[in-house]
């Protein structure tokens, strides 16, 4: 695995959350990006510790990047810069 695991904090009926998972999947970073539904109280704890409002959420190891396009966004960084973004 090249760089750190990014955690998505999302819902599994959530459109905009279908949206961010299917991404990872068409581009196949299923190695770089841990799924973490906030329906599991351990997944949820986490993502409020770092401060998670909305979903879906991205966290990199720096930033907790919250909504769909901010996290589309840090995604498509990711595969832009060859997958160590």
């Amino acid at each position: 695995m090249v760089g750190p695991v990014l955690e998505l904090f999302h819902r599994l009926a959530e459109p905009t959350s279908a949206e961010a998972r299917r991404y990872v999947v068409d581009y196949a970073l299923e190695d770089r990006v841990r799924f973490r539904n906030v329906a599991f109280e351990e997944a949820q704890a986490a993502w409020k510790e770092l401060g998670g409002h909305s979903t879906p959420a991205l966290w990199d190891g720096e930033h907790l990047h919250q909504g769909a396009q901010a996290v589309l966004a840090r995604l498509q960084a990711v595969v832009n810069l060859g997958r160590d973004g």
